[in-house]
């Protein structure tokens, strides 16, 4: 059985990504995966890696189960906003106090490359966009993608990283974000 932890970075939980993110775990759970929801805004954490990678900063209880949850899945699924170009400030933080030296990679020896310490798990993201995401690709290069995907996900093993764009969302109407919702479902179901 498919283990599925989806990671939702929208604080407000009336967003629709709440309900991409609700859609998706139908699928999942429909395809016959065990699925846990973590919702980064209802974590309680203080998000500001303080001494940056100089001391380390304990983490929080709600943290800690975080990261276990993250190890406990074979597979993971980012939803979230582009905003500015990149992720929720919030999300942010939680990148930036979980994916740590020591736990999601290692340096090796002497060397400038890393040891990729969450190698065997895959990942979905999900993101809104107001533009589509051709756009966001040709005009700004994909900046939170880029961050995520590339520079954190697969920095630490984590491949092969799908990446699913929903958008023009401030323009959408009912039946869009309807078709939206079914195609979030089935990129669940699609997961055995």
């Amino acid at each position: 059985m498919k283990k599925i932890l989806v990671i939702q970075a929208h604080p407000d939980p009336e967003s629709f990504n709440a309900a991409l993110a609700k859609a998706y775990i139908q699928g999942a759970e429909n395809a016959g995966a065990e699925v846990k929801l973590l919702v980064i805004s209802e974590l309680k954490f203080d998000p500001v890696l303080r001494y940056g990678y100089r001391k380390r900063t304990e983490l929080e209880p709600d943290l800690v189960l975080a990261w276990e949850w993250i190890c406990w899945a074979d597979h993971l699924v980012w939803v979230h906003p582009v905003w500015w170009g990149g992720l929720p400030a919030l999300s942010k933080g939680f990148i930036d106090l979980l994916f740590l030296p020591g736990m999601a990679f290692s340096y090796k020896e002497n060397s400038n490359f890393q040891i990729k310490l969450l190698r065997g798990k895959t990942a979905n993201i999900l993101t809104t966009l107001d533009q589509p995401g051709w756009y966001y690709w040709l005009m700004y290069g994909r900046p939170s993608v880029n961050m995520l995907k590339r520079s954190t996900l697969q920095f630490c093993g984590i491949n092969p990283v799908q990446v699913n764009y929903f958008g023009i969302v401030r323009n959408s109407n009912a039946a869009q974000r309807k078709k939206w919702l079914r195609q979030a479902r089935l990129l669940g179901e699609k997961l055995k």
